[in-house]
């Protein structure tokens, strides 16, 4: 019984959802957008946490040290930052590299390379360029190096500067926007799903209505509350299912598209490719949330119209 139950309510949303072509087509439409809007937050949380992250990777403390501390110090200081757990990365750079990277950087000022040429020594230090896991670290390391840790085994400071006081403000900056950033994109998310919600459930509503005189009829030969809900649930999550694929096929001419734009905008990151990396796992989340938004609407409009 349960089973041809079953089958009769899984008939009865396959009728309704190709009888009602009207309304079909408006829950589609409506649900199509939803999904467009809520696949488009998923894309460009991508696209700024790709933004955010070149930019955070570009961020470090650098430790520049005293012309005469020793290189067996300066490693077992570079050890001692690596084992901290704030740490990302830590590069050593001699004084023959810092003095060859100057070079380079001016290499098109005379008057500086003449100076250079001119010294009898290497005026440039050894230093460290230190990476840690997130921006909000920084300032843990930065205390690490400024305390009796950082002193050589001979109890003297090789540490000729800290450039991190100096990027202070750049990096509480940059923290700042990557947390304002995420909470933003999860209230807007948290808004459109609620909007969401409401045009789906007075779509469906509107579906229902044009079944009145037929669930009128299964309300007096006694059917029961989920033989009655159970086609139009079934009606909602096919609407849901049918704008999950438009919304996906939408996404392809549009991340084409906008694809040059977001490689030079965002540094690289091309969202097409994005789109194609992620295709499964964007379709998955779109489909999953079409059937439940579908099932959930209709479960709620008809449970308030017919007052179960």
């Amino acid at each position: 019984m349960w089973w041809i139950n079953t089958k009769r309510i899984l008939r009865s949303g396959f009728v309704g959802f190709w009888r009602n072509g009207v309304v079909t087509a408006a829950s589609i439409l409506v649900m199509t957008v939803t999904l467009f809007v809520l696949g488009s937050l998923i894309f460009m949380n991508a696209m700024l946490d790709s933004a955010l992250g070149q930019i955070q990777s570009k961020v470090d403390i650098n430790v520049y040290f005293t012309l005469d501390a020793p290189e067996e110090s300066i490693l077992a200081l570079k050890s001692s930052i690596e084992s901290l757990p704030e740490t990302a990365s830590v590069e050593y750079v001699t004084r023959e590299q810092a003095l060859e990277e100057f070079s380079k950087k001016h290499a098109d000022d005379q008057l500086i390379l003449q100076a250079l040429e001119e010294l009898d020594e290497n005026p440039l230090g050894a230093h460290l360029n230190i990476r840690a896991k997130e921006t909000s670290q920084y300032e843990s390391i930065a205390r690490f190096l400024d305390s009796e840790n950082a002193l050589s085994s001979a109890g003297t400071n090789i540490i000729d500067k800290i450039n991190y006081f100096q990027n202070k403000i750049a990096i509480e900056k940059l923290s700042k926007v990557i947390s304002s950033v995420d909470t933003l994109s999860f209230a807007i998310l948290i808004i459109f799903i609620i909007i969401s919600v409401l045009i789906v459930f007075n779509t469906i509503r509107l579906a229902i209505y044009t079944s009145k005189e037929e669930i009128s009829v299964m309300q007096l030969v006694g059917a029961s509350h989920r033989y009655i809900q159970g086609p139009f649930i079934i009606e909602g999550m096919m609407y849901g299912f049918a704008a999950a694929l438009f919304a996906m096929v939408l996404f392809y001419p549009v991340t084409i598209w906008l694809g040059p734009f977001t490689e030079d905008f965002f540094g690289g990151t091309n969202i097409f490719d994005y789109y194609v990396d992620n295709f499964s796992q964007m379709f998955f989340i779109l489909i999953l949330s079409g059937v439940l938004l579908g099932a959930a609407s209709s479960f709620l409009a008809i449970k308030r119209y017919l007052k179960l």
